[in-house]
């Protein structure tokens, strides 16, 4: 019995482990159509572009609607002088109350880094951008990009790296994207009111076309009958391999890597915009941000007393601060606290302390 026990063990372990495997690339036919502008959609062998020129962008829709999963996409950005144009990929829902998880490729102009920036709307309600530079070129070869949703979490995925987690917090009674089936989409278009520094940059058309690539096209994801019966998916008695918790959860692994996106990558976060919002948007006290803006939360020192002992201190640094010169505060839910590598000591009532 002992040895059964064991074996059967093994074959629920290789079932997780395999049924969290991605299957191989399908044919974009096989996943999806043109679903606008459908003579600026090509399809070349392996690759498919979509095309943007001043006449029209282009998209492309998935076959069928789906509730959790992960979907996957290599992309090739559009080459040299892309300021003015955006190219998305994104699953979304449909109608007024919509959800919607999107990756969103700002275009620049030649020299200038691509910015990535991912939203999530929840019952049609966005502003949750998040902005970052890549840590390689986008468009001189091809690159994977993830969305992994299940009921814990939505979690935007570049080569394998996590760039954001946004976790279901509704018992802090915030709503999550749970209820409604989405569909997958890419696109390209001309956004020069917006997309490159603010809209300053225009589209230059002597550029045109604008190219991204495609290819490897995965969705392993459960598929629902209609967007009405998501019974299939949701109900309690299912169980699928994003549910779990090995894969609804970051690793220990990509925890450290989500922290060095952050730290070193990201450029805006919707959550440290006081101008946008004065009052802290409700899942940005209970997320973990780390990154450097979060320094720029701690208050200046004030007192003429603890500055003087501030520069007293070992190894001081432009966010150090006294210990009593931190509050705490729900934005700075996640700050990493670094303590110095050593320690000034200084004689009290006489005392000399003795090395160690």
């Amino acid at each position: 019995m002992v040895g059964m026990g064991w074996f059967m063990c093994m074959m629920m372990m290789v079932c997780v482990v395999s049924c969290g495997e991605a299957a191989p690339g399908a044919k974009f036919e096989e996943l999806y159509r043109s679903s606008w502008a459908m003579d600026h959609c090509v399809n070349d062998g392996e690759v498919t572009k979509l095309k943007l020129d001043n006449s029209s962008g282009a998209g492309f829709e998935s076959r069928s609607k789906y509730l959790f999963g992960k979907v996957s996409i290599q992309i090739k950005l559009v080459e040299g002088d892309s300021a003015g144009t955006v190219t998305a990929f994104y699953m979304s829902s449909e109608g007024s109350n919509h959800n919607e998880f999107d990756f969103e490729f700002l275009g620049n102009t030649t020299g200038e880094p691509y910015i990535v920036q991912t939203n999530v709307y929840v019952n049609g309600v966005g502003n949750r951008e998040q902005r970052l530079n890549l840590w390689f070129d986008p468009t001189t070869d091809f690159h994977t990009y993830s969305i992994l949703w299940s009921k814990r979490s939505v979690v935007f995925i570049v080569d394998e790296t996590p760039i954001r987690v946004h976790k279901n917090l509704e018992d802090k009674g915030i709503p999550f994207a749970k209820d409604q089936a989405m569909g997958v989409y890419s696109s390209i278009w001309n956004a020069d009111d917006w997309a490159t520094q603010g809209g300053l940059v225009k589209t230059d058309w002597s550029h045109a076309p604008f190219i991204a690539s495609y290819k490897d096209f995965k969705i392993d994801a459960c598929e629902v009958p209609t967007t009405a019966d998501l019974s299939k998916c949701s109900g309690e008695e299912q169980r699928f391999w994003w549910d779990e918790p090995t894969v609804s959860e970051l690793s220990l692994h990509q925890n450290h890597q989500l922290i060095w996106v952050r730290a070193n990558h990201m450029i805006y976060d919707y959550c440290f915009d006081a101008a946008r919002f004065p009052v802290t948007p409700l899942e940005c006290q209970h997320h973990r941000h780390l990154i450097k803006s979060n320094y720029n939360k701690l208050e200046e020192p004030t007192d003429e007393e603890e500055n003087d002992m501030l520069d007293l201190a070992f190894g001081l640094t432009k966010a150090a601060r006294l210990g009593c010169q931190v509050i705490a505060r729900p934005e700075l839910d996640g700050v990493r606290l670094a303590i110095p590598s050593a320690t000034r000591n200084f004689a009290v009532d006489g005392f000399v302390p003795e090395p160690h």
